[in-house]
């Protein structure tokens, strides 16, 4: 039987209670020398910094504003995502879904965020069909989210980390060729209050 949205949502929110450590503040203080680099860095509890990020993507990034990297490390994931111009897919998708205030109210998560052109690939009729349908929508979204905080070489150590859709992406590569589930990171490391948000190149598909 399908599961209900309110279902889907409360085994969300009980994932990410059930995980702990997730307490931890980023600290965004540092304005970036550069948007590439080809050595990721990062804290042991997954938390970055401006500086840290990487991948030829970045330099889409607006240098100001609430949708620069600094704009986005003082605002939580879902608020930051709806200022960044590679994101107005996602975050359709998500006000969709009805899941900004669950993600806005997480205290330490990953999420790989497909940019526009990935949603685009989907075609126009099964974005809409998706967007109509938050029941089939929310294990998509979740499946780009890892209850945990993780940098690029957390991931890069861990090589499988496992989504809100209980199915495991897999990491492969380093610097910037860094790949989930065989997508390209376009910019990674970004910080955001309470997440660490990775630009894919790809709409992940959980398998049925």
């Amino acid at each position: 039987m399908r599961k209900t949205l309110a279902g889907v949502f409360a085994i969300a929110i009980a994932s990410l209670t059930a995980c702990g450590g997730m307490d931890q503040a980023s600290t965004t203080t540092n304005t970036p020398t550069s948007t590439t680099s080809s050595t990721p860095t990062g804290s042991a509890m997954g938390m970055t910094k401006t500086s840290d990020v990487f991948g030829p993507g970045c330099a889409s990034v607006p240098q100001d504003g609430k949708g620069s990297l600094q704009g986005m490390a003082e605002d939580p994931v879902a608020t930051a995502a709806s200022n960044n111009p590679l994101l107005t897919k996602l975050v359709a998708a998500v006000k969709a879904a009805n899941l900004v205030d669950t993600l806005n109210s997480q205290q330490a998560i990953t999420v790989f965020a497909p940019a526009d052109p990935a949603f685009a690939e989907l075609g126009d009729a099964k974005f809409a069909e998706l967007a109509g349908n938050p029941a089939a929508l929310t294990p998509i979204l979740q499946y780009h989210v890892v209850p945990m905080r993780y940098d690029a070489k957390g991931l890069q150590s861990a090589k499988t980390v496992k989504t809100l859709a209980g199915q495991d992406v897999t990491i492969a590569g380093s610097g910037d060729n860094l790949t989930v589930n065989g997508a390209p990171v376009l910019c990674g490391n970004i910080p955001t209050k309470n997440a660490t948000v990775y630009v894919i190149d790809s709409v992940l598909m959980p398998t049925k």
